[in-house]
């Protein structure tokens, strides 16, 4: 039995849940070529690449709530994104506690996630 093909996102009603090594992650800055800069929840940045399943269906933008895959190696710097949450979605995730609401709030612009990492270096915290 050959694999199914995905057209569009409406096709996947099924939410991918982080599992083993997954991180959620916010898509900060479009690097080009399919690469993106996601700080993600474990309080590493990581330069990550739209899988290829997902490169021509999936648009992805600034502020995005995504699911990263780190590379088995470098995995504090690189890593693949598996999915993206719509908003509904990612409301969800906080409901649940999968996601922390300080961590991510829909209304919160680039300018504050990095303010809020600039707070976090200042008290002294490692982020990367």
């Amino acid at each position: 039995m050959g694999k199914r093909k995905i057209k569009s996102e409406e096709q996947l009603q099924n939410l991918v849940l982080p599992g083993g090594t997954d991180v959620m992650g916010i898509a900060v800055k479009m690097l080009g070529g399919d690469h993106i800069l996601v700080r993600c929840q474990d309080g590493k940045q990581r330069v990550c690449r739209v899988r290829g399943k997902l490169k021509r269906r999936v648009w992805i933008r600034k502020g995005d709530i995504v699911l990263v895959s780190p590379w088995d190696f470098q995995s504090d710097r690189k890593g693949d994104i598996i999915w993206r949450y719509k908003r509904n979605q990612a409301e969800w995730l906080i409901r649940k506690g999968y996601l922390s609401r300080d961590f991510y709030s829909p209304s919160q612009t680039i300018q504050e996630c990095l303010f809020h990492m600039a707070g976090l270096l200042s008290e002294g915290r490692e982020v990367r």
